[in-house]
């Protein structure tokens, strides 16, 4: 079995990689996220590392918890004392057989930690290219995490309930079944593996 705890640390690190390369003046800069900037990707980030830290206790919250608030003054900081929450969470012993409760998802069950957390992480590995792209950074994916992602990215819905506007994946676009494991993750969840903020 995948070690999804390890991944996500993993992926969770490559965000913050980018993130501290996010300057002020970049906050307002497009993303493959077409109705996100650089500044709402952020915040969407931030309030998901909190709210699966919190989901990580096994106890239900609000869907208020998942709303993105304003990004204070000091956006780097502020990203990495979220990645540090999840992080902390997801390292607590048996975290994979707890019940998470996700909101956004459903309120009426629960989803098995392993599968939340590869929630989780698909989220980091696609969000850490959207910033990388959006201010022309690294995104420093190795090769197994992309392709840790690909059963997970094969089994997100592709239906309108679950992709277009608003919501954090687009409908799948065609790759190459050669394609860099990456490129096909991306495909997958609505994104062009050419995107550039010029296009």
């Amino acid at each position: 079995m995948t070690d999804i705890v390890a991944f996500n640390r993993r992926s969770v690190q490559a965000t913050v990689a980018v993130v501290e390369q996010i300057t002020t003046a970049d906050l307002d800069l497009p993303t493959p996220c077409s109705e996100w900037t650089v500044r709402d990707l952020l915040e969407h980030h931030i309030v998901q590392n909190h709210g699966f830290a919190f989901a990580a206790t096994g106890e239900q919250s609000e869907l208020s918890l998942w709303h993105p608030k304003p990004l204070g003054g000091d956006h780097v900081a502020e990203y990495a004392a979220s990645a540090e929450a999840v992080n902390q969470a997801f390292a607590v012993p048996g975290v994979t057989e707890v019940g998470f409760w996700l909101p956004e998802f459903s309120t009426r069950v629960s989803f098995k930690g392993q599968q939340a957390i590869g929630f989780h992480f698909i989220d980091c590995v696609v969000h850490a290219w959207d910033l990388a792209r959006a201010v022309g950074a690294d995104p420093r994916i190795d090769e197994d995490l992309a392709e840790a992602c690909l059963p997970i990215a094969r089994a997100v819905p592709d239906a309108p309930e679950t992709r277009g506007p608003g919501k954090a994946f687009h409908a799948g676009l065609a790759a190459d079944d050669d394609a860099p494991a990456l490129d096909r993750v991306l495909a997958m969840l609505g994104r062009s593996p050419s995107w550039s903020p010029g296009r």
